[in-house]
């Protein structure tokens, strides 16, 4: 119990300056972290191979997780420290205000709580007998019929006193149970953060009257989150990164670093929850088979079994959080790979484990990149298939930064949409697969706009970096749906393998005249481009008069063929697609076998996607 005098003498400005140190601590983590990855692993691994450098990247790998976790933990303790000193000073100038007024009226104020006062020969005795309550703080006084003026006054004083203590202990209790929680134990390793999740909900929970979530805008345009970024103080910046790491990491147009530090808070707290989840429910696995029953007669078929109802129910549950883990290890691993395979410090600018899944992956720091790519994947992208797509990307970021002057780029792989999930009508019975579908790209253009408009907006303007929109199947679409909607504000688009892209040509996309790309194997190879056609994913040359004329053609020549197939047929020779020639597109030479083969190491089609993405359109080997 807070007794008086304590909240009365107590300096909250040592809560204050405490919670300065810590801030500084997590600061300093913060950039350390960032100059092993950038400036340590980075670097060794353009420069050291072998076991022993092997060795030090394992090690400074660990280090790195080290400092994360040292930056998170420090920062909440220094959020509860903040909020811990903020709030006593609520009750600790009411106590103050009811002690000054009980000074003034000449009152006596016993340690307990309770109010003497000057008492007239009217006034019965005892007037304020000793609380019924051990330790309360609300003085009791007896009826009367001719009460004394002053005892309403010291029934007030007692009262706002009483109020005082018991707000100061409540807020005092609720934060020394937070800060408990971040006394870790001992024996965590420290690098899979495993308690971060803990630690966050716990110091929410004290803190959260004063760091709400409301406070951070939404809806806002990156140039509006960028402005409300700059309007905070560094302290006000630290305490939302860390106690709202989902709402900060997500905001267009904040600074890479930023998004990235709060990401990787979220991804540790999303992964430690998932795991937990997981162990519980692989603890309540329920019966699997039972005795299959006959429909017709309610009997059971004998020699026969099926699955419960519950264990079907479970595995998906047990399917779901796998998918999760798996695509959350996707991410880690290619942090781990910073400073191997010749990678460059990778950023998380955007994370969310929930439905399909979203992540969006830098190579290099884009704030500060001359040349940036935005990579837009296709049909079947998830979080729990993010290796392939983060890989894409990675190699790109090789070749392109090998080009002659060693330029400085950031490529970026953005699984920031839901994707169709099937390519084939076969999928899942469905007639018409997903990826025939223009609605997926519809829903997904306003958050790719966001998207790039907040990367410029962190690089300092459209004029700061040379930036490529790039592709791949349903990803084109995607691309041309924003451009046409939204705009992309790109210098370069690149097209692979696209089943069109809304446009029926390239001066109607959103990049300077002359500088759209396309690659596409042949037909055998890849047969999305057709696919793309066969629904009206491109854009009409002159659709009416060609079906028409198809339609009646075939209706004539073959009277059982329906008018409808010469209709489609004509509609899909109407088409257009970047890799038409009449498109309008930089046709570029691909060496790709299949639908997923131009981003395969020492490839033309890599090459080619490199020399755009860096400007060196004359390296371009054209098709």
């Amino acid at each position: 119990m807070v007794t008086i005098d304590e909240l009365k003498n107590l300096d909250t400005s040592k809560f204050t300056k405490a919670a300065e140190g810590w801030s500084a601590v997590s600061n300093r983590s913060s950039a350390a972290r960032g100059r092993v990855d950038h400036d340590m692993l980075s670097r060794l691994g353009a420069t050291q191979q072998g076991e022993a450098a092997d060795a030090v990247k394992t090690g400074l790998g660990r280090l790195s997780k080290n400092y994360q976790y040292i930056h998170a933990e420090c920062g909440m303790i220094r959020t509860a420290l903040t909020g811990l000193a903020e709030e006593l000073t609520v009750p600790q100038r009411k106590l103050k205000q009811a002690l000054e007024d009980a000074q003034a009226l000449k009152f006596t104020v016993k340690p307990d709580g309770s109010v003497e006062f000057p008492k007239s020969p009217s006034t019965p005795s005892p007037q304020l007998p000793a609380p019924a309550v051990p330790g309360a703080m609300l003085a009791l006084l007896k009826p009367d019929s001719t009460p004394d003026p002053n005892q309403a006054k010291a029934q007030d004083i007692a009262n706002r006193i009483g109020e005082a203590l018991q707000e100061a202990a409540e807020i005092d209790g609720r934060y020394a149970r937070a800060l408990a929680k971040l006394d870790a134990d001992p024996s965590l390793d420290k690098t899979d953060q495993s308690d971060i999740a803990g630690d966050i909900k716990a110091v929410r929970a004290a803190a959260g009257k004063l760091f709400s979530e409301s406070k951070i805008p939404k809806g806002g345009s990156p140039k509006e989150n960028a402005e409300w970024w700059k309007s905070l103080g560094q302290a006000e910046r630290d305490e939302y990164a860390v106690m709202f790491p989902s709402s900060i990491g997500k905001m267009d147009g904040l600074p890479s670093s930023v998004r990235d530090e709060a990401n990787r808070i979220l991804l540790a707290e999303t992964y430690s929850r998932d795991e937990e989840r997981l162990e519980s429910l692989m603890r309540r696995e329920p019966r699997e088979y039972t005795q299959k029953i006959n429909p017709v007669t309610g009997l059971p078929i004998q020699g026969e079994q099926e699955k419960t109802f519950a264990w079907k129910k479970w595995d998906q549950e047990r399917e779901v959080l796998k998918e999760r883990i798996s695509g959350m290890k996707q991410i880690q691993a290619r942090f781990d790979e910073t400073g191997s395979k010749d990678l460059p410090e990778a950023y998380l600018l955007g994370f969310d484990a929930d439905g399909l899944g979203r992540a969006i992956v830098a190579n290099g720091n884009p704030d500060t990149a001359d040349h940036t790519a935005v990579y837009v994947p296709g049909t079947t992208t998830r979080l729990s298939k993010a290796e392939g797509d983060i890989n894409r990307m990675a190699s790109l970021w090789k070749v392109s930064s090998a080009m002659p002057g060693n330029p400085s780029v950031s490529t970026i792989t953005w699984i920031g949409y839901d994707a169709p999930q099937s390519a084939y009508p076969t999928h899942n019975g469905d007639l018409i697969p997903e990826a025939a579908s223009p609605s997926y790209a519809d829903k997904a253009a306003p958050h790719l706009k966001g998207f790039l408009d907040g990367i410029q907006t962190a690089q300092g303007g459209p004029e700061a970096s040379h930036t490529t929109v790039l592709g791949h199947s349903y990803g084109t679409y995607v691309v041309g749906d924003t451009s046409q909607k939204q705009g992309l504000g790109a210098d370069d688009i690149i097209s692979v393998a696209s089943p069109g892209m809304r446009v029926s040509h390239a001066d109607e996309l959103d990049a300077p005249k002359g500088h759209v790309w396309s690659e596409a194997a042949a037909l055998g190879n890849d047969p999305v481009p057709l696919g793309g056609k066969a629904a009206f994913l491109g854009g009409d040359k002159d659709t009416a008069p060609l079906r028409a004329a198809l339609g009646a053609a075939v209706s004539e020549a073959v009277p059982v063929v329906p008018p409808a197939l010469g209709y489609l047929v004509g509609g899909m020779l109407d088409q257009n697609v970047p890799s038409d020639r009449d498109f309008g597109a930089n046709i570029m030479q691909t060496d790709s076998k299949d639908h997923s083969g131009y981003w395969d190491g020492g490839s033309v089609s890599l090459w080619n996607q490199a020399a755009v993405v860096t400007g060196n359109y004359d390296a371009v080997k054209r098709g």
